[in-house]
């Protein structure tokens, strides 16, 4: 799920004092790739978009008359400091620039009768979130036409529009149901695998109950293949008269993350023109609203960071190495205190944190090893010596545990009397909330990308037959496979450009018996923290072979193991299963076999036959993995935190290509496998 970008609009007068300058103004530029409509259009080839995309060869065309306007969304506050328009041969001679804070009550912010065409910077000085474009006298027959409109300044603060789906589990109703196994329920309970479906006619909608009135700013449809070509999203206060803040007559299907502003207390989408003869169906219907995600303290600090901390014992030995007590309060949820399995796997067990000062505590997170405690207390204590209970629980579930507490000390212990098996007690994180202490504060969480995302990194593989990939973007990755794999991975020798636009992973059978590959990764020159990433590929498909699309966490290439350092598989194929590809995640308390994914299965296909494009959409709350745009596994931050374990995906990582031979999953190649085998990347993509 690509990200949405809506804030609050800040109100400020508008100093207007404009002149026409050589060059333009310093700032950033705050338009490029930002929610844009037009008065009108020429044709579908010159749409509103094409004047915020960056593109100096695409452009916005008007219809044939006067007055037009073109204006963009900022989605925040913004102070401008400059504009700059870059007109096709049909421009302006008389024109406005203007701005608002809503989208409804505009200022001028520049004027002129003389416009002369060609490229304009004009250094200004206002405030808004929407700029606009205003056109009163062409200087040709035809419409007005832009290659670029840029707006240069400095954007505001606002708060951004949450990641959080608002409609998570809140009450949904629909104008109909296929069947009682489709209720509009399950459109909103955080399952990809359960759907609404309607009737079979048109109109139909399914809304949602926010719970209260909130500022919405965007939606993600996440259709089943009964989708709706023509729908509405609309708000309402009262659940009776709505308000439609986004319509469209040309919808894609697949997963749809559309960008809007409205306020409402319900949410609908309304379709009134379906793609099939079916009815409408829905994945899953999320909702975001204006403001950032309320922190695990309910706005209170984190306390425990990087605090002194001490345990009954603690474990650096097997599988768990240096597992000390400051492991579960230093912010990396990869790493983890355990009690010792020399003397530590006794009752009672013990860690406790020195939070430097008196404190009010509120709120205490444990993330839990599968080594919980099923009976616990959480302790308080002014002196380290003396210790007060302020929660205490004899069914303890493991996992994530979010204890909402009120108590007093600047020591505070997780005390364990009972553990939930064999083994000791160990947590991967004790986090401590409150007022007070000698907090240290954490390092600022990564963005969430964009709304409307934008390309960052890409490569097309256009090179000519022969050549290799572009050593500014990739390093070649050789040496011997890992889990069980055969083959030898070359410095280059099986990677290479086929002249139609392809990069070729050549899987081989040479002469003396060798299997060889070839790896390729972005580490030396692209890591990334989020976004959408796609490629689109053909794969291999022979008994034997394991083609990959896949992330490995950066912090690998400085020390940090797998699987801690975190694994993001978006497409695997084995040959053996033809009809199916595989998104998976691995982290250190799920991965190998069982790590957390899903297939995406095509019954009686053969992903070998022709391109696919394999795509995932990731931030801080969630990734949503699709194939042909078609999204089949969400795997939802909370959900991997109280079923699986750690989410350990809030840095840099970056993209690995293979085309392995043999390993546990595919079993080696037998009489049935035919060599060699071609991999085929049309191009990778990432936007943020």
């Amino acid at each position: 799920m690509t990200v949405l970008a809506c804030v609050t609009a800040l109100v400020a007068a508008l100093a207007l004092a404009v002149t026409p300058a050589p060059a333009r103004a310093a700032g950033t530029l705050l338009s490029q790739g930002k929610p844009v409509t037009a008065s009108s259009t020429e044709n579908g080839g010159t749409p509103a978009t094409a004047a915020v995309d960056g593109d100096p060869g695409t452009r916005w065309s008007s219809a044939a008359g006067d007055p037009q306007w073109l204006q963009v969304d900022l989605g925040t506050g913004s102070t401008i400091s400059s504009v700059t328009l870059t007109w096709e041969t049909a421009y302006a001679t008389v024109y406005q620039l203007q701005t608002s804070t809503d989208g409804t009550t505009w200022k001028s912010l520049y004027t002129t009768t003389t416009g002369k065409g060609g490229t304009e910077n004009l250094t200004v000085s206002g405030s808004g979130r929407y700029v606009r474009l205003t056109t009163t006298q062409r200087a040709t027959q035809y419409g007005v036409s832009l290659w670029e409109f840029q707006v240069y300044g400095t954007a505001g603060t606002g708060s951004a529009c949450s990641t959080a789906n608002a409609a998570l589990r809140r009450p949904a109703t629909a104008s109909s149901t296929e069947n009682a196994g489709t209720p509009a329920g399950a459109a909103v309970d955080g399952d990809s695998g359960t759907r609404w479906s309607s009737a079979a006619a048109d109109p139909q909608w399914l809304q949602v109950d926010l719970g209260s009135v909130q500022s919405v700013c965007g939606v993600q449809l996440s259709w089943e293949t009964a989708y709706a070509k023509a729908y509405q999203i609309q708000v309402s206060t009262d659940g009776v008269s709505w308000t439609g803040v986004y319509s469209t007559s040309s919808g894609a299907g697949g997963t749809e993350l559309v960008s809007l502003t409205g306020t409402g207390r319900y949410v609908r989408v309304y379709g009134t023109a379906r793609a099939t003869q079916y009815g409408y169906s829905l994945w899953e219907f999320q909702v975001f609203t204006g403001g950032t995600t309320t922190p695990p303290g309910d706005g209170a600090t984190l306390l425990s960071y990087k605090k002194p901390a001490t345990a009954s014992t603690y474990q650096n030995a097997n599988s768990c190495l240096d597992c000390t007590p400051a492991k579960a309060f230093d912010e990396d949820p990869a790493t983890r205190w355990a009690t010792s399995d020399v003397n530590g796997w006794v009752d009672p067990g013990w860690i406790a944190v020195d939070l430097g000062a008196s404190a009010h505590i509120t709120k205490v997170v444990l993330q839990w090893d599968p080594a919980y405690a099923s009976a616990y207390q959480i302790q308080t204590s002014p002196d380290g010596v003396n210790w007060t209970s302020i929660y205490s629980t004899s069914s303890g579930k493991g996992f994530k545990e979010t204890l909402n507490v009120d108590g007093t000390g600047r020591w505070v212990r997780m005390y364990g009397t009972a553990r939930s098996n064999g083994y000791g007690y160990s947590l991967w994180t004790f986090d401590v909330y409150g007022t007070g202490g000698s907090p240290t504060a954490p390092p600022a969480p990564p963005a969430d990308p964009g709304n409307p995302t934008h390309l960052v990194w890409s490569d097309e593989f256009n090179g000519p037959a022969g050549s290799k990939p572009d050593t500014a973007k990739w390093t070649q990755d050789p040496g011997n496979g890992q889990n069980g794999e055969l083959e030898y991975y070359t410095n280059g020798d099986n990677t290479s450009m086929d002249g139609n636009g392809n990069l070729v992973i050549e899987a081989r059978k040479e002469a003396n018996g060798q299997y060889t590959s070839g790896r390729i990764n972005t580490s030396d020159h692209f890591n990334f923290t989020y976004g959408h990433v796609e490629a689109r590929i053909k794969v291999s498909g022979t008994q034997g072979l394991w083609p990959a699309f896949w992330l490995l966490g950066s912090n690998f290439k400085t020390g940090t193991p797998w699987p801690n350092c975190g694994e993001i598989d978006i497409m695997e194929h084995v040959g053996k299963v033809a009809d199916s590809v595989y998104s998976t995640l691995h982290a250190p308390a799920y991965n190998g076999g069982n790590g957390y994914g899903s297939p995406y299965t095509v019954a009686g296909s053969d992903f070998a036959s022709a391109f696919h494009t394999y795509a995932l959409d990731w931030n801080s709350t969630r990734m949503t993995f699709s194939v042909d745009g078609k999204s089949f596994f969400t795997a939802d931050r909370s959900t991997v935190e109280q079923t699986r374990g750690p989410w350990v995906y809030d840095h840099p990582f970056y993209i690995i290509l293979n085309n392995a031979v043999g390993g546990d999953w595919p079993g080696a190649p037998d009489a049935t496998t035919v060599l060699p085998q071609r991999m085929l990347v049309d191009y990778v993509r990432v936007s943020q």
